[in-house]
């Protein structure tokens, strides 16, 4: 039995609905060529990762799902295409555009991916092999490319619908006015997330706080509407863009050294002894190891206070390191007490000195 034969016994047996016979058969075949494509492709990409370069990993990653959904759209559509052709029904019209869009969309979701991977990898790269990375700039590219492939496919998805898009842009001139208007909050906080990205006050990981408003802690993420910020219990803090063009912002992360500033006072019992401390100290201040000695180094007698004689120390550490610091200053205050009882001297404590009127002295007396 030839195929001539087999298509005119369907006809007999099934009358002239053999149609849905073939578009079984298509929707099938579509099934199978996707089952082909995955076990392929994950050969593939097994293969493209054993490779230096990581390009051709992003470019097979992101065509995974976006090709299977293309494969489904193809079948789908010629399965349509013999229906329309067999029932002549108007719905099936519909398909060429639908089918169009459908491509535009695959096109589309492969572009986002691939931008999202291309991301990621770029970051995880520079992480592993220890080079300083500029996140926010990366995490700012990455956000507009995927905005601009989401206009340009949503105006090319217009066109492709049969309306004109110097019409549709015409238009968005008049509605952005109101549209405008009556999202004003959501566009300040955008163009907010815009001048954050374009005069890089902080970065994503950079430790900020401000004096205006409780804000401190680490940058998590910034959003185009949102900013996230970590604070140093743990909590979540999420700042609208907005907030950023009316305050000030610390940036603590940026610092060049971390500052020492103590005052430290001694007996007044032990006052020929305060020039011979105070040089004890800054030579011990100018030999540490971990003192930037090209900064500010003070050490001067600063006050009599009421129950002592007060020298400042005011210096500054190589490291930014906020727990390295702390080490540091400790070692120096520990060296400190060390050189004060070294010369015999002692740190002085609140202490009062109570006067007896000599008056009661010879009442009692009398008595």
């Amino acid at each position: 039995m030839n195929f001539s034969e087999l298509m005119e016994f369907n006809k007999d047996f099934f009358g002239d609905e053999t149609w849905i016979i073939e578009v079984f058969i298509i929707v099938l075949l579509t099934g199978f060529i996707n089952f082909i494509q995955k076990r392929s492709h994950h050969k593939i990409l097994s293969k493209l990762k054993k490779t230096k370069t990581f390009w051709d990993d992003i470019f097979f990653e992101a065509a995974k799902k976006p090709l299977s959904l293309l494969i489904w759209i193809t079948g789908l559509a010629f399965a349509a295409d013999i229906a329309e052709e067999h029932t002549g029904s108007i719905i099936f019209g519909a398909v060429s555009p639908l089918y169009q869009i459908g491509v535009l969309i695959v096109i589309g979701w492969f572009l986002i991916r691939f931008i999202t991977y291309a991301e990621s990898n770029i970051i995880s790269t520079k992480q592993s092999a220890g080079e300083e990375i500029d996140q926010t700039t990366i995490d700012a590219i990455a956000k507009l490319l995927r905005i601009s492939v989401i206009i340009i496919g949503f105006l090319v998805a217009l066109q492709s619908l049969g309306f004109s898009i110097s019409g549709v842009l015409a238009f968005g001139g008049v509605g952005g006015i109101a549209v405008g208007f009556a999202a004003r909050d959501l566009l300040a906080n955008f163009f907010g997330g815009l001048m954050i990205y374009m005069d890089r006050p902080f970065n994503v990981g950079d430790w900020i706080r401000s004096p205006d408003k409780e804000i401190e802690g680490t940058v998590e993420k910034i959003g185009w509407r949102l900013t996230t910020i970590r604070t140093f219990d743990k909590r979540p803090l999420y700042v609208p863009n907005s907030v950023f063009n009316n305050i000030s912002v610390e940036n603590p992360s940026r610092m060049s050294n971390r500052r020492i500033k103590e005052t430290i006072g001694i007996r007044y019992d032990d006052l020929s002894k305060m020039e011979k401390i105070i040089d004890d100290v800054k030579r011990m201040l100018k030999n540490h190891s971990d003192i930037d000695t090209t900064k500010i180094l003070i050490v001067n007698f600063d006050e009599f206070a009421p129950s002592s004689l007060d020298f400042f120390i005011y210096t500054f550490t190589k490291t930014t390191d906020w727990v390295r610091y702390h080490e540091i200053k400790q070692d120096i205050l520990l060296n400190v007490i060390k050189i004060i009882e070294s010369n015999g001297a002692e740190c002085a404590f609140p202490t009062s000195t109570l006067h007896v009127s000599s008056m009661i002295d010879a009442s009692d007396k009398e008595a």
